[in-house]
C-alpha cells in the first residue's frame, strides 16, 4: 500500500509535465503574434478614433468623424478599382501556378532545374524587383529592345506613362514576383497524393488531362481555396510593387498607397488609421464570403 501511494506523485507529475510542455511550447510565438499583431491593430483602431497627426503627444478624441468621412468622400474608394487589375493577374498567378506544378509534379526532364527558376522570383527582396522591372519597362529598356530585336518596334509603349497601360504592366510584375509562391504549395499539395492512385487511373485508362480534372484538383481544392484566399486579399492590399515603381502616379495608386500617403505626407494619421481599419474590414468580409463560396469539405467519420 505505501508502495503504491509513493509511486503516485511522480505519475501525476509525469502527467502534468505532458499536458503543460505544450503550452509552453506556444508561449514564445503567441507573445511574438500579440505583440506584433494584435497590440498594433488595438493601437491602430485607438488612433482612428482621434484627429492625431502622428507629430503631437496629446491625441484628440473624435469618436467615429474619421469613419463618417470616408464614407462621405467617394473618391477615396475609387482607387479600389486599381484592385481589380490585380484580381485579374491573381487568376492568371493560380492558373499558370497550377498547370506548372501539374506538369512538373510527372516525370519531365530538368524537373529541378525548372522548380528551381520558378520559385527563384519569390526569394528576391520586393524593393529589387521594382527596381529591375523600373528598368524593364522604361522607354529604351529592355522591354522595348527586345520588341525591337524581333522587329516590332510598333508595340513599344509607354509602359508606366500611359494610365491606360500602366496598371497591366505593374500588375504582370506581381505575378512574376508571387508565381513561384503559390507553385510550391500547389507542388507539395499534388505530391502528396499516393502514387497508387494515378496508378488506378491509368489502369482505368485516364490520361493526364483525366488524372487533372478527376484526380489532381478534387485532392488539392483546399490548398486552392487558401491560394485564393492569399491572392485575392494581397489584391486589395497592393502596395509593394506599385509604391517603388510608380509612386502612385499615373493612375496606379492603391488603397493602401493613398493610406500612407495621407499618414506621411498630409499629417493625417487618425483618418489614415481608419482607412486601414476599413481596408481590413474589407478584406475580412471578402475572405468570409469566399470561405461560405468555396468551403473545406469535411471529414465524415464512419
Amino acid at each position: 500500500m505505501s508502495t503504491a501511494s509513493a509511486a503516485t506523485p511522480p505519475r501525476r507529475r509525469r502527467d502534468w509535465r505532458r499536458t503543460v510542455t505544450p503550452y509552453l511550447f506556444l508561449l514564445a510565438p503567441l507573445a511574438l503574434l500579440v505583440t506584433f499583431t494584435y497590440v498594433p491593430v488595438v493601437q491602430m483602431f485607438w488612433f482612428s478614433l482621434t484627429s492625431w497627426d502622428g507629430l503631437d503627444p496629446t491625441k484628440t478624441f473624435v469618436g467615429v468623424d474619421n469613419y463618417v468621412e470616408i464614407f462621405t468622400r467617394p473618391e477615396l474608394f475609387e482607387v479600389l478599382k486599381v484592385s481589380l487589375y490585380y484580381v485579374g493577374a491573381s487568376v492568371v498567378q493560380i492558373v499558370l501556378a497550377l498547370y506548372f506544378a501539374t506538369v512538373l509534379s510527372f516525370n519531365v526532364r530538368f524537373r529541378n532545374l525548372f522548380k528551381g527558376i520558378l520559385f527563384f522570383p519569390y526569394l528576391i527582396n520586393g524593393v529589387a524587383i521594382g527596381m529591375i522591372f523600373l528598368y524593364f519597362f522604361q522607354p529604351g529598356g529592355t522591354l522595348d529592345a527586345a520588341l525591337s530585336t524581333l522587329g516590332l518596334e510598333s508595340l513599344t509603349q509607354q509602359w508606366l506613362g500611359d494610365p491606360d497601360i500602366i496598371n497591366y504592366s505593374l500588375s504582370g510584375t506581381s505575378v512574376w514576383r508571387y508565381l513561384g509562391l503559390n507553385f510550391v504549395l500547389f507542388l507539395g499539395a499534388i505530391q502528396s497524393i499516393p502514387g497508387q492512385l494515378y496508378e488506378a487511373a491509368e489502369i482505368d485508362g485516364a490520361n493526364r488531362w483525366h488524372q487533372f480534372t478527376h484526380l489532381i484538383l478534387p485532392s488539392i481544392r483546399p490548398i486552392v481555396g487558401l491560394s485564393a484566399i492569399l491572392a485575392l486579399s494581397g489584391s486589395l492590399s497592393v502596395f509593394e510593387i506599385p509604391y517603388i515603381m510608380t509612386g502612385g502616379a499615373n493612375g496606379s495608386e492603391t488603397f493602401v498607397i493613398q493610406t500612407v500617403s495621407l499618414a506621411f505626407k498630409f499629417y493625417k494619421v487618425g483618418l489614415a488609421s481608419a482607412m486601414a481599419v476599413v481596408l481590413l474590414a474589407i478584406v475580412l468580409l471578402v475572405t468570409y464570403v469566399q470561405r461560405r463560396v468555396l468551403p473545406d469539405e469535411k471529414v465524415v467519420k464512419s
